[in-house]
């Protein structure tokens, strides 16, 4: 195997379980580790950047280097090395897509901070209560540039798919994949956590086989379709399990903590 250079993981399910306010101490001492080791660590998550400190308890070495909102935001040293903002003309026609979509909706995002722009409170509550709670009922897109949206469904796993599936005909200048039941990612066509994988190798000059990722869910895979080292939690969905090379524990079981810990020693953690 050659030796790792850059580990990037995803946080809710993965390092971070659901219901918890932030990692674990062991998390935040593994990634540590790794970077006393002299390897690259951070998260690659479909949070925004703006939201991503707390999860760590402020601890900015942890996301100095950081794959956020889906891969529309790459950081390396704390600086922001690329950005991709959503095309407007292709967000109005998602919003006249779901206008035809029962209990759906849109919201987006300034800074940390989420804005209701279609849709109903309660249904987005029964996805992200936390949003529904926090957000602003805002009716329209802002007027300023948007790198962070999402779509909702008030449904189950079994409708999730057809949703993503009549938005991505919707806007075919948008992708859109599925971290969650009812719940949407929405990127610029060709772009997602891969993408933002591939430019943060270019530009720290290194392969893509000298980086290891981990996840749990739909939004992961095209990091493991990109990276060789793909490694799914215990708790992964079918899909990312499926696409994964590598298996380990449960998020709740700190198993990427583990995992960490032994790349960090120049050890190699996982077996078929």
């Amino acid at each position: 195997m050659p030796r790792i250079k850059l580990i990037l993981s995803d946080i809710d399910s993965t390092i971070m379980p659901r219901g918890a306010a932030r990692v674990s101490d062991r998390t935040l001492a593994a990634f540590h580790a790794a970077l006393e080791a002299g390897l690259v660590i951070g998260p690659a998550s479909g949070r925004g950047f703006a939201q991503i400190a707390p999860f760590f308890a402020g601890d900015t070495a942890c996301f100095a280097t950081c794959i956020a909102t889906n891969g529309l935001e790459v950081y390396h040293g704390g600086e922001r090395i690329c950005a991709q903002y959503l095309p407007r003309e292709a967000l109005e026609q998602t919003l006249a897509a779901l206008r035809d979509i029962p209990r759906a909706g849109l919201i987006c995002f300034d800074g940390a901070h989420p804005l209701l722009v279609a849709g109903e409170r309660a249904d987005l509550a029964e996805r992200m209560p936390g949003y529904a709670e926090a957000c602003d009922v805002v009716g329209a897109l802002p007027d300023q540039p948007i790198i962070k949206a999402n779509a909702f469904m008030a449904s189950d796993a079994l409708t999730t798919e057809e949703f993503c599936a009549q938005l991505n005909r919707a806007a075919p200048a948008l992708d859109f994949d599925i971290p969650l039941p009812g719940y949407l990612n929405i990127m610029p066509a060709g772009w997602n956590k891969g993408s933002a994988v591939k430019h943060l190798c270019d530009h720290l000059g290194i392969g893509l086989n000298e980086v290891v990722v981990f996840g749990d869910a739909g939004n992961d895979l095209t990091m493991f379709d990109v990276v060789e080292n793909a490694v799914a939690v215990a708790n992964a969905s079918p899909e990312a399990a499926a696409a994964a090379r590598w298996h380990i524990g449960a998020c709740a079981d700190d198993a990427v903590a583990t995992a960490i810990e032994q790349l960090a020693a120049d050890e190699w953690p996982f077996v078929r």
